[in-house]
């Protein structure tokens, strides 16, 4: 599967244009971005794609020099599950 990718959002459509995958992660102070929100299709479920999307999003937050917090539950065991990526976690609330 491949993913768009824009500032705050990655994601992947069907091809009739229907939402099928997406994570964003907001900014929400100076340097931080908040994990907010990790969306996977039904039909999709069980693939793997949420972590990709993580993964994904971790690298962009990596990339630009950002930190982040994770609100989102999947996000929050994602980074559990991966405490190589512990260095991208803020120590700030937004």
């Amino acid at each position: 599967m491949e993913f768009q990718k824009e500032a705050n959002r990655i994601f992947a459509q069907a091809a009739d244009g229907t939402l099928i995958a997406e994570i964003t992660f907001p900014a929400c102070g100076d340097g931080v971005v908040d994990i907010n929100r990790t969306f996977v299709d039904d039909s999709l479920r069980g693939q793997g794609v949420a972590a990709q999307l993580a993964q994904a999003a971790a690298e962009q937050v990596r990339a630009r020099g950002l930190k982040a917090i994770a609100s989102c539950s999947y996000a929050k065991k994602w980074f559990a599950k991966h405490p190589e990526q512990a260095d991208l976690l803020s120590g700030q609330a937004c």
